[in-house]
């Protein structure tokens, strides 16, 4: 196993509509062989001398997006191949479809959420899928209205038309939502549409607010005409549902068998995070020119960006803790949460969930210091 430097000690921290973009085709890319996906130059990720590389598949949450960017820049600055990794990866099918295929074993590793992670587990107990690194601190679940609506307070939702597809992730947590906000879930009336139509659904008024990642909507909605100032955005963890977004998951045995592979995995993933906060334009462009599709709208990757920036990377409990971990009595509430709102037949163990053997040292996942981090541009 090739193993890269140490690195040095810091001193500091997905569905798109039919409007935006789709991509040509889903060949996985690999870290030596570049196709549509990747625009990952071989000798930056060449095997070093009598040295193999171990492949390793990964799957995407959703199409690949700016939220994206520490994959792409570890592959782009070979901290994969340092590792002993060939990294290939393929976009995804939504976070329950992507764990689904991880559990199968069609992939290694993949991001997603642990929330729909604890759904499978509980209804697939022998090809149990553990998460070993939290990647967005926050989770960017959230109800959306239009302001001329009249909907300005979560309160407001009660007796409206929600919109979202039936396996969305808040749509499945709204009950703990609302009784959160103090309202009755079943005050409201839910329509059904395919996830690429959410977005259009309240562009045409058809429905009063949509729930789902605002990372997927908030773009589609920006690019149908509407400003932010046009938007009201109830985000569920600023509601009283304190979640984590999405992490890097893998199979328990697999992680068992593969230990090395998989904590090289994620150190070299967050030294591609580290990167990217260091300059997240830089980390945008490199997701931009690796779509050899030329098909992104680069103004809609930013928004995601800019939301990921502003609520998911960086955070008070990632400044305390470092890049990859998590706060086990906050995820035990979370998980507490999931289970009602899943309607889950057991809670539970964090430990179950979320395992902390596979991240670095925390000096070696430390956020950049803010007087490094570059503004996005």
């Amino acid at each position: 196993m090739v193993k890269r430097s140490s690195l040095k000690q810091w001193s500091g921290v997905s569905l798109l509509t039919a409007s935006l973009v789709m991509f040509a085709g889903c060949t996985a890319p690999t870290a030596n062989n570049p196709t549509e996906n990747s625009a990952v130059p071989a000798a930056q990720t060449a095997a070093p001398a009598n040295e193999e590389l171990k492949t390793v598949k990964v799957q995407l949450s959703f199409l690949k997006q700016s939220l994206d960017a520490p994959l792409i820049i570890a592959m782009n600055k070979g901290y994969f191949a340092e590792e002993g990794l060939n990294v290939v990866y393929e976009r995804g099918f939504g976070n329950a479809d992507t764990i689904s295929k991880l559990g199968a074993g069609s992939f290694d590793l993949a991001f997603s959420d642990i929330y729909n992670a604890m759904e499978f587990n509980s209804k697939n107990p022998n090809d149990r899928v553990i998460a070993v690194a939290s990647v967005h601190s926050r989770a960017p679940f959230s109800i959306i209205t239009l302001k001329e609506s009249g909907i300005n307070s979560p309160k407001d939702l009660a007796g409206k038309k929600l919109g979202a597809p039936a396996g969305d992730g808040p749509r499945k947590l709204f009950p703990v939502f609302a009784s959160q906000v103090g309202i009755d879930p079943n005050s409201v009336q839910w329509t059904t549409m395919e996830p690429k139509l959410r977005e259009s659904f309240l562009l045409q008024k058809q429905v009063d607010a949509i729930s789902g990642f605002a990372t997927s909507a908030l773009p589609g909605l920006l690019k149908g005409g509407k400003q932010m100032s046009d938007l009201n955005v109830f985000y569920y963890n600023d509601n009283g549902m304190d979640f984590y977004g999405n992490s890097i998951l893998t199979r328990a045995s697999f992680a068992e068998q593969n230990p090395e592979a998989v904590k090289g995995f994620v150190r070299a993933y967050l030294r591609g995070m580290q990167d990217v906060l260091r300059d997240p334009s830089a980390g945008l462009d490199a997701v931009m020119a690796s779509d050899n599709s030329k098909l992104m709208d680069r103004n809609a990757e930013k928004v995601r960006m800019e939301i990921a920036l502003e609520r998911m990377f960086i955070t008070p409990e990632v400044e305390k803790l470092g890049l990859g971990a998590v706060d086990p009595k906050r995820l035990e509430t979370t998980i507490e949460q999931t289970v009602e709102g899943f309607g889950l037949p057991s809670k539970p163990a964090v430990s179950d969930v979320f395992t902390n053997q596979f991240l670095p040292a925390e000096a070696d996942r430390q956020l950049p210091p803010a007087s490094e981090r570059k503004p996005l541009s």
